[in-house]
């Protein structure tokens, strides 16, 4: 995968209105569409996570006292750039739009799903 960063640069950072119609026509129901961009956000928001720490992690001053607390500038700016990078939900949905995300379904809960609608 690359790097989310380098994705997310020309994004606008801001939420605005979707044609919710325009959204399901990839799929025929909203419901899915959103299921399918809220767990792709969620993939997002654990990786840019998992990702933020191992770089604070670079600049951690180990200190033994409580007392002692000490402000890295290095830290600072890394988690200025994070903050201003556009929210998990926006990348998930412009990804959605691009197509640019994978989903499947799982054949057994199709079936299930399908016989439950015939019943």
């Amino acid at each position: 995968m690359s790097d989310i960063k380098t994705q997310v640069q020309g994004l606008d950072p801001n939420v605005r209105a979707r044609d919710v119609h325009g959204l399901a026509r990839k799929t025929g129901n909203i419901y899915e569409v959103l299921s399918i961009i809220t767990k792709r956000s969620k993939q997002l928001a654990v990786d840019l996570k998992q990702e933020l720490h191992q770089k604070l992690e670079e600049f951690a001053v180990s200190s033994d006292t409580i007392e002692e607390v000490s402000e890295n500038k290095e830290q600072i700016e890394i988690s200025k750039f994070y903050e201003r990078l556009p929210n998990p939900v926006i990348i998930a949905t412009e990804e959605f739009l691009k197509d640019e995300v994978y989903h499947r379904y799982n054949k057994k809960r199709r079936q299930d799903e399908e016989e439950d609608i015939l019943d």
